[in-house]
């Protein structure tokens, strides 16, 4: 099948280079002259483990292609995905639609055949009625069908994610359009992965309603590492004696600084949006979005303890920004409340990160961004763990403390004990839901 994808974002770019690896030819459009530039190259502009290998032998045989003029992508297309950013909306919280229905004009404008409309992009429940409405309006000769088809990619393992899906969830009106996402899906129905076939509206909020509810898991372990503190217990037993129950999981369950990314704080802004505008209030979802905001505010007196009440005129080297390991997105970083609270109070500070330094020069000025963490940890007054790249799993943390003028160390994502931190030398220790020293 021939298929169009609007859109060379992170969900747009994974999901035209692995359905063209199932097979189908694909053309991936985008109106950014320089990104289309970049991939004609062979140059991938995110960062995703695999992409790089999997772009280049689709486009060597032929299956894949990126232009700017989305005619010769739709030409013979038997679909088109509308893929394109639908960020947060200043002052009300809700999914910013003004890219997809100018997609869906754009494709009603230039279709000339029958062609299956697709919403990759997280929208509102509605948004596809929308959009159908909008391809009717523009074009109303227009032969179509509009389906809802969410994605699930984990940056970081989203090559897998689609090619493996725990699910696929396709939201059709007619059984023409459900025979094309059938085909567009072909290579997971024969190996028996499992597809969801429903209405618009219901797969619009599967993916609204995945999103919070992991949030939410993040969250609550997040408050249960909090009272641990307070108690004595170890939020990392408490976690694994949760995850063991069948009905709960072991997955997202990890006490951190807070979640951030492109997911999970849009979707839960947008997915209570939704709810107060259909007087049905998201309460739990309210909930999280205010907690996870303070628990990225906790992290930084928990940092100022460690620092004796004062990041005046010390050294503070920070491992990881981005928001989690294996990507370089930093959207939501816990990093941008943390590190520029750090700046502010008079620190200086340095940064490692594999992956984070093109777009975290921008976003956080006044660092200085080092090759490595012993580089960055010289004559440090303290050392922070931000981010879990395995790049920081197994440092030599006495050869650390020792580079360090003052050996204090505040490991956020909970990768080494307060054994490990002492038998390293640091004269104090902090964790996320676990006793920490000091001396």
């Amino acid at each position: 099948m021939k298929i169009a994808m609007i859109g060379t974002g992170y969900v747009g770019l994974v999901s035209g280079v692995c359905f063209s690896d199932f097979g189908h030819e694909v053309v991936c459009v985008d109106k950014d002259a320089r990104k289309i530039e970049m991939l004609e190259a062979g140059e991938v502009p995110i960062y995703e483990p695999g992409l790089d290998v999997l772009l280049a032998k689709n486009v060597e045989a032929g299956r894949l292609s990126f232009t700017r003029d989305i005619k010769t992508a739709l030409d013979g297309a038997d679909a088109v995905f509308i893929a394109v950013g639908t960020p947060t909306r200043r002052g009300d919280g809700h999914a910013d639609l003004t890219y997809v229905m100018a997609a869906a004009e754009e494709i009603a404008r230039t279709a000339d055949h029958y062609i299956v409309v697709v919403t990759k992009s997280t929208v509102p429940v509605g948004t596809n009625a929308k959009v159908r409405e909008t391809l009717s309006a523009a074009n109303p000769d227009l032969d179509f069908d509009v389906a809802s088809n969410p994605e699930f990619l984990r940056e970081g393992a989203a090559i897998d994610d689609f090619m493996k899906p725990d699910r696929v969830v396709v939201g059709v009106e007619s059984d023409r359009a459900a025979k094309v996402m059938e085909e567009i899906y072909r290579p997971l129905y024969l190996r028996d992965f499992p597809i969801v076939v429903t209405d618009l509206e219901s797969a619009e909020m599967i993916k609204y309603a995945a999103n919070a509810f992991l949030a939410t898991k993040i969250t609550f372990i997040n408050e249960i590492a909090a009272l641990c503190e307070k108690v004595g217990a170890d939020v990392k037993q408490v976690s694994k004696g949760m995850g063991l129950d069948g009905r709960i999981g072991k997955t997202f369950l990890h006490a951190g600084p807070g979640y951030g990314g492109s997911c999970f704080p849009k979707d839960t802004k947008a997915l209570a949006r939704i709810g107060q505008e259909h007087a049905s209030p998201m309460q739990i979802t309210e909930a999280v979005i205010k907690i996870n905001d303070e628990v990225k505010r906790r992290m930084v007196d928990k940092l100022l303890d460690l620092a004796d009440g004062s990041f005046n005129g010390k050294r503070v080297a920070v491992l990881g920004v981005t928001f989690k390991p294996n990507t370089d997105d930093m959207r939501d970083a816990p990093a941008l409340t943390i590190v520029p609270a750090l700046v502010g109070g008079g620190a200086s500070v340095a940064v490692v990160d594999p992956q984070g330094r093109r777009e975290g020069e921008a976003l956080l000025p006044g660092v200085s961004w080092e090759a490595d963490p012993y580089a960055a940890a010289k004559e440090a007054d303290l050392l922070v763990i931000l981010t879990e790249w395995n790049e920081f799993r197994a440092l030599d943390l006495k050869v650390l403390a020792e580079g360090m003028r003052t050996r204090r160390l505040g490991d956020l994502r909970n990768i080494y004990s307060a054994e490990d931190a002492r038998e390293a030398g640091f004269d104090a220790y902090a964790a996320i839901g676990r006793l920490g020293y000091a001396v």
